[in-house]
């Protein structure tokens, strides 16, 4: 499997800094102390290198998630499942569009997977965790000085059925955020036919465990229906631009949220969220949120792999309300 993924990849020598380049179809990637550099037949476009890094972290951990993925206001992916994976630079920003500056590129998911895997195994440094909020870990700046972090390499969480084993302290231990943190069980009558299958699960518990920040790791799934719950801090590093209705609720902490036009970049709206505020997001639109201090989130996801599909057909509707039938 590694000598497949490493033939999947294109790369170039070491620069100055020590850090390979790598090539994706049209576009090249290259790092200095500071910037990605992204070059594509139109010239090349620059990211902070720490923001790409968190991003393409997110990009391949999510398995590309569910449609757009933008590592800022330019750059990004499109979803497109069993078609590829479309990675653009401006198609989907209205002043990008305007300028016909705008340039896109569809690669099978394995490819650009092994790609984005291996510029995270060269340029992440040892100290520096992606998926840490920036109070967790070091610097992503300068020369290589060896690495990756280990982090890089982390599984996602997934269940199939409810979790019945919770995290426990040797391997995950209570974020410091969340140290005062006090949470009551509930009660839960199993018959002994299903005591294998189901169990309970303080999920407040669950969560002050959770060693990474803005990823929705599944803990309940009912068919299509998804609890992918996930703590939030600072930023998060991409604007997922959705391709079916998003549920938010709001467990603890606070939350301030943009809402854009998917296809354009458009802003629509700003909200801040409290605890037990619930917010859902229609088809069509783009979101970037904003965290101030650890908050817990619940993210409710229509997993149907034929929504994308139905919602381009005008079968089923982008709104959320429309989806129980009200206005």
């Amino acid at each position: 499997m590694v000598t497949q993924q490493k033939a999947l990849v294109e790369s170039g020598r070491a620069n100055d800094l020590g850090y390979k380049t790598f090539r994706l179809g049209g576009y090249e990637f290259e790092r200095n102390a500071y910037f990605t550099i992204i070059r594509y037949p139109g010239g090349e476009y620059h990211i902070p290198v720490g923001e790409f890094m968190r991003a393409v972290q997110r990009d391949i951990g999510w398995n590309f998630f569910y449609g757009m993925v933008k590592f800022d206001e330019v750059f990004g992916t499109f979803n497109f499942y069993e078609k590829g994976v479309d990675m653009f630079l401006g198609k989907y920003n209205d002043a990008w569009q305007k300028s016909g500056k705008h340039y896109s590129e569809m690669f099978p998911n394995e490819k650009i997977s092994a790609t984005f895997k291996a510029i995270l195994e060269d340029w992440v440094p040892p100290d520096f965790n992606p998926w840490a909020a920036p109070r967790e870990t070091g610097s992503p700046f300068g020369r290589k000085r060896g690495g990756p972090h280990p982090a890089i390499f982390r599984k996602r969480i997934v269940t199939t059925t409810m979790i019945k084993t919770q995290r426990t302290d040797e391997t995950h231990p209570v974020n410091e955020a969340f140290q005062d943190l006090r949470g009551k069980d509930g009660e839960m009558k199993i018959k002994p036919e299903y005591a294998e299958r189901f169990g309970l699960l303080n999920l407040y518990e669950y969560l002050a465990r959770n060693d990474v920040t803005w990823n929705p790791e599944i803990v309940s799934a009912v068919e299509y229906s998804l609890f992918c719950p996930t703590t939030e801090e600072y930023i998060l590093p991409i604007t997922h631009g959705n391709d079916r209705v998003e549920w938010f609720l709001l467990l603890n902490g606070q939350i301030s949220m943009e809402v854009r036009d998917r296809d354009t970049g458009i802003l629509l709206a700003y909200l801040h969220m409290k605890p037990g505020d619930c917010t859902a997001m229609p088809a069509d639109i783009s979101h970037n949120l904003w965290a101030p201090e650890r908050s817990m989130l619940l993210v409710w996801e229509n997993g149907n792999p034929q929504l994308p599909e139905l919602i381009r057909l005008g079968k089923t509707p982008t709104a959320p309300l429309e989806e129980f039938g009200l206005k």
